[in-house]
């Protein structure tokens, strides 16, 4: 085992970026993930490889969908309010089936906000601001360590599905520095000769295209997609449990917020109490079959973000009625604290009847 090093989770990503085999980044600064590109910009050259600060992030990501029509390994990065300014790119991307990654990095919104901490960007993400039916994978890493495997996680998914997948990072995250370990890169190569375009040399022409004006082929195309997406959905929902086995109240968290609601629930279960942690680690596709298993055995779920309430809707439609749901949170500022945490979970508890 190699030794660990003490990274930024934004510097942890660009290291992981290059193991993984990225050959081109297109971006554009923006805090809190400047450091990425800062990173990138003079690894890449070394390596010979393609970096190109772009004019803007709109540019970014149709540089990003030539690159990757090629069969390139390519990567983007931004944050937020400049994410939304690739909403279109990446509804091409996902029509035309172009593996892509794109790191969020996320800021304060709306619109242009600030860098105070947040995690406003779930349903940017997980629905998307795009036009038509269509679908990204959305990982969502807790501490730096995670940020590396799904670092490498997000290039093997984007290419065995040939679908845009976006890492979803806290602002917290990418400036927080944690001990990392770099294991190898436990993913297999996709092989994309059967789809890349590189020239025709022999075989018949391809091409790689969104518009399709005949109605029909264009319907199943969609559908193609759609059966991509179910396909995902059953085979690729990823979360962590903490203590949930017997949990009479179990709390929802994504993101470094689950790091908070592990302390919370430590706390209580030292008071004897029976308290767990939920954390999807796909927000797309979301975990529901599992929170639904364990909504049958729980009184009460809470759920704990730094937005007002985005992942709350999936906690419903996971849950249903088979147990209370109620939320925690605020939209930016301060990170939720231990004790804001606590003192809120008991006003709910009371209110909902459940057992302290």
């Amino acid at each position: 085992m190699s030794e660990k090093q003490l990274l930024k989770g934004n510097i942890a990503i660009a290291k992981a970026a290059l193991e993984c085999g990225c050959s081109c980044y297109f971006g554009y600064p923006i805090t809190p993930q400047t450091e990425i590109g800062e990173y990138l910009s003079l690894e890449m050259q070394k390596r010979n490889l393609a970096y190109v600060c772009a004019e803007s992030e709109i540019a970014a990501i149709n540089m990003a969908l030539g690159a990757a029509s090629s069969g390139a390994k390519v990567m983007t990065s931004s944050s937020s309010c400049a994410v939304a300014l690739m909403q279109e790119g990446l509804s091409y991307a996902c029509s035309d089936e172009l593996p892509i990654v794109l790191v969020n990095v996320m800021r304060a919104g709306p619109g242009q906000g600030y860098i105070y901490p947040s995690q406003g960007d779930y349903n940017q993400s997980t629905i998307g601001g795009g036009n038509g039916d269509y679908q990204t994978i959305v990982l969502s890493p807790c501490n730096v360590q995670e940020v590396v495997e799904m670092t490498y996680k997000s290039f093997y998914m984007a290419q065995k599905y040939r679908n845009p997948v976006i890492l979803l990072v806290d602002g917290l995250l990418g400036q927080m520095a944690e001990p990392v370990n770099f294991i190898n890169n436990p993913y297999e190569e996709i092989d994309n000769s059967s789809w890349r375009l590189d020239g025709a040399k022999g075989r018949p022409s391809r091409e790689i295209h969104s518009l399709e004006p005949e109605q029909n082929k264009l319907n199943q195309h969609i559908l193609k997609l759609s059966e991509k997406y179910r396909y995902i959905e059953q085979n690729e929902q990823d979360f962590e449990e903490y203590l949930c086995d017997d949990a009479d109240i179990i709390l929802t968290a994504f993101g470094t917020m689950a790091r908070v609601a592990k302390a919370v629930c430590n706390h209580f279960r030292e008071q004897g109490l029976k308290y767990g942690v939920f954390r999807p680690k796909t927000l797309y596709p979301f975990p529901y079959k599992r929170l639904r298993e364990l909504s049958i055995k729980a009184k009460l779920f809470i759920d704990i973000e730094m937005n007002l309430g985005q992942m709350l809707r999936d906690i419903r439609l996971g849950v249903l009625s088979n147990a209370q749901v109620s939320f925690v949170g605020k939209p930016v500022g301060d990170w939720l604290k231990k004790e804001e945490i606590i003192s809120a979970i008991e006003n709910i508890a009371k209110e909902c009847h459940a057992s302290l």
